[in-house]
């Protein structure tokens, strides 16, 4: 009897995220150039073994993919392009055109000022074509544009929007389909929960749809605190998305453990460092730990109830120790929102999330 106990605790052992989840949606991390270079081979080991699809964490963002007019660096988004593609996993391109983390040159002339919209718009062609171009055939779908808009619905106050209005992502999704036709396109936004920012999107897609463009999916990046989004308002915005007619992808999903200063993941906000918003750096209570699981456990659900039209869930980081929410928006916390802990082992709540999948 004792034999097949081992057995039986062994096979459950090998289960993994990606086998549990097959036929209901891509599970999918993203990766940094140290795991994808093999400095980091545990971890290269878990992102091979457990996910399914791959998304780059920084290196194709405008700002290292394009950091100054007419030179691009290409190492690690070839790099990450052909892990992905070695280890037959799906490859997400991340993102094209965002209003963070892109040279200040796009926006200026020689002579300091913004430039006209024509150039503006020669250059957002530029760069979606070489990017799109040297990957053709080789990403499934790219998020070509990163967070139009504000949490009350309104379009964010960007260069990309005080030079060219709403039009510039018309052009965005225009250029990504002429440089890959047969990639797919998705709008990729957070707090995609706050209902009037969720309208603002649905519009957006129905529009541009109904004007012939192609759009097959919003993202949304799901960056999560323990008491925000509530589900109901993560299932009514699942809900609206679904129908709009096009797929929902679960971005860039977390669950910060830590207390939030406040709702969101708006990058232009530093807060101070207090103890009061690190209260576990020497570890986590297990009745914090068990709301945590809880909370994890809950939203997974609601995207396997949701999976016909939850096409991937990604997981924004692989472990507690390089998790960008060590650092934001509060440097130097300790946070916990990830799958895997600091040692490189798979939390308990995946077997979970395992068990869940397979009902």
């Amino acid at each position: 009897m004792a034999i097949v106990l081992l057995t039986s605790v062994h096979t459950m052992a090998q289960k993994t995220l990606v086998t549990a989840t097959k036929g209901k949606f891509l599970i999918g991390v993203a990766v940094n150039a140290q795991q994808v270079n093999g400095v980091n081979p545990i971890e290269t080991e878990l992102i091979v073994k457990e996910f399914s699809a791959i998304v780059a964490e920084n290196c194709m963002k405008p700002q290292t993919i394009h950091p100054e007019e007419n030179k691009y660096n290409w190492n690690d988004a070839d790099k990450f392009v052909a892990f992905g593609e070695k280890n037959k996993q799906i490859v997400t391109g991340h993102c094209l055109i965002w209003h963070s983390q892109i040279g200040r040159w796009f926006f200026i002339d020689a002579d300091g000022k913004d430039v006209t919209p024509e150039v503006l718009k020669e250059r957002m062609r530029q760069h979606i074509t070489a990017v799109v171009g040297r990957y053709k055939g080789r990403v499934k779908g790219w998020d070509v544009i990163n967070e139009v808009f504000e949490d009350d619905g309104t379009y964010r106050d960007s260069k990309f929007y005080q030079i060219l209005g709403k039009d510039y992502v018309k052009f965005a999704f225009q250029f990504a389909h002429e440089a890959d036709p047969n990639a797919e396109l998705y709008y990729n936004d957070y707090n995609v929960e706050k209902p009037a920012k969720c309208d603002a999107i649905v519009e957006l897609v129905k529009g541009l749809r109904a004007e012939g463009y192609r759009i097959d999916a919003v993202g949304s990046q799901a960056h999560m605190h323990m008491n925000s989004p509530t589900f109901d308002e993560t299932e009514t915005s699942l809900k609206k998305i679904k129908a709009a007619g096009v797929k929902v992808l679960i971005t860039e999903w977390d669950i910060s453990i830590l207390p939030s200063p406040y709702e969101g993941a708006n990058i232009s906000v530093n807060f101070k460092y207090s103890k009061e918003m690190d209260p576990y750096r020497e570890g986590v209570p297990d009745s914090i730990q068990q709301k945590w699981n809880k909370r994890m456990l809950d939203m997974f659900g609601l995207f396997l109830k949701y999976n016909e039209v939850v096409d991937r869930v990604t997981i924004w980081g692989l472990t507690d120790n390089t998790t960008w929410l060590n650092n934001f928006p509060i440097r130097g916390r300790k946070d916990y929102p990830m799958l895997f802990d600091r040692n490189n082992q798979r939390k308990p709540v995946v077997d979970e999330m395992i068990k869940m999948s397979k009902i």
